[in-house]
């Protein structure tokens, strides 16, 4: 009997890839973990704190759509107007949900910015560097592995607070 893998476990198909395959695969497959937490559940469901500080599955997929924006679109092909933005209000505020967020709303503003992400990342090599306001220079598979970190971090978050929400828990 041949063994199958779950395709939903890009990082196992991406084993033997290039560096770039790697480093895209973890990423698109922590993107995806962060997004299964958050379908299914209510507009309610989603913006409810469970934990002392204002972190909710809604404001994770606020924030982490804010980040993509910031590290790819903002950093790497910025359009005119974009600020790339540094301060702790800033990253406070992207948790925030207001009463127009909804799930709908959030899952596809984040899937936007994360297709954008690939779009412009696609674009240029691993070694590509760029000025960063606060770092100096950073290379795209700097970006890319600081990406993988956030997202992950954050997917964590949510499985905890959707297990706590519902008793839903695991990458799937």
């Amino acid at each position: 009997m041949e063994q199958t893998i779950d395709p939903t476990l890009g990082p196992v198909l991406a084993r033997t890839g290039n560096e770039r395959a790697v480093l895209d695969s973890f990423l698109d497959f922590h993107r995806a973990v962060v997004l299964r937490k958050l379908r299914g559940l209510s507009d309610a469901e989603a913006a409810r704190r469970l934990v002392p500080s204002a972190t909710t599955l809604a404001g994770l997929v606020k924030h982490l759509t804010l980040v993509e924006r910031n590290w790819f679109a903002t950093l790497l092909a910025p359009e005119p107007g974009d600020v790339y933005l540094t301060s702790d209000e800033d990253a406070v505020a992207s948790f925030t949900i207001d009463v127009h967020d909804t799930v709908e709303g959030l899952v596809e503003a984040y899937e936007r910015a994360c297709a954008r992400s690939r779009t412009v990342a696609a674009r240029f090599d691993l070694d590509h560097v760029v000025p960063h306001p606060q770092l100096g220079e950073v290379s795209l598979r700097w970006i890319l592995v600081h990406m993988i970190e956030e997202t992950a971090r954050h997917a964590g978050h949510a499985d905890i607070l959707r297990e706590l929400t519902d008793g839903e828990s695991g990458a799937v």
